[in-house]
């Protein structure tokens, strides 16, 4: 049975509902996915921005509201055309993608997708993140010294992790200012001690520090502060004793 290609996958979301937009220089197409399928001339005004990771297009993604979601992309040089990643949104928008499902299958890439997103519904309750839902607080950390096992992260009483996520590997997170072998979230922030005694990293957008100075900013103030007192100026001190 011969297999649909690029062609017959990607005009399974033509029509009114999903535009199909050639791009130059590209030898695809750039989907552009409506939810509540809006007429042509509404989706005409719509900045079209293409994503791309490790060269496949993201044709589209669902993002949770504890921030994680699950992208579908096409890339058809590749020997697998098309793959499923899961992800996390950083603070900034960034994704950081991982965990992906390759496939030579469009119709399958798409079941694949709509499953892992049931799944993960299913598994931790959580909602699709929309403009009008609030993203719910999570408190993320990284571990960067070790990929994510017994006995390698805290459990506070009443502050279990939600969630664990290992990589595939040792990888660059957070728009890539760290390298970790995976995450872990909690409802609750770590103290520091449980974050040092774990080699944890805190996510930088967590709630907890968000209204914290940086690190190099928090230098800075300690180093002002261990500064000895100045002592006064004595020409400017005789001066005024002169003019008395």
């Amino acid at each position: 049975m011969k297999k649909p290609g690029i062609s017959g996958f990607l005009s399974h979301f033509s029509g009114w509902e999903y535009p199909n937009t050639f791009c130059p220089g590209l030898t695809g197409y750039f989907v552009t996915f409506h939810p509540f399928g809006p007429s042509w001339p509404e989706a005409g005004k719509e900045e079209n921005h293409i994503e791309i990771n490790q060269g496949y297009e993201i044709l589209k993604s669902v993002t949770f509201d504890n921030g994680r979601g699950f992208a579908l992309g096409c890339d058809e040089a590749a020997p697998s055309p098309f793959v499923t990643w899961q992800f996390t949104e950083t603070e900034n928008g960034q994704k950081d993608y991982y965990w992906g499902h390759y496939h030579s299958n469009g119709q399958i890439a798409e079941k694949d997708f709509a499953k892992r997103v049931s799944d993960y519904k299913e598994l931790f309750g959580v909602h699709e993140h929309t403009g009008g839902h609030e993203q719910a607080e999570y408190y993320r950390y990284y571990s960067t010294q070790r990929p994510v096992d017994l006995g390698t992260f805290p459990k506070p009483p009443g502050n279990a992790p939600v969630e664990i996520i290992n990589f595939d590997e040792r990888r660059m997170v957070e728009g890539g200012t760290m390298r970790a072998w995976g995450e872990l979230a909690y409802l609750k922030p770590l103290t520091e001690k449980q974050m040092e005694d774990y080699e944890l990293r805190p996510a930088p957008g967590n709630p907890d520090r968000a209204a914290r100075p940086s690190i190099t900013a928090q230098l800075k103030e300690a180093a002002r502060r261990a500064e000895p007192p100045k002592e006064p100026d004595k020409a400017k001190h005789n001066k005024s004793r002169e003019d008395r």
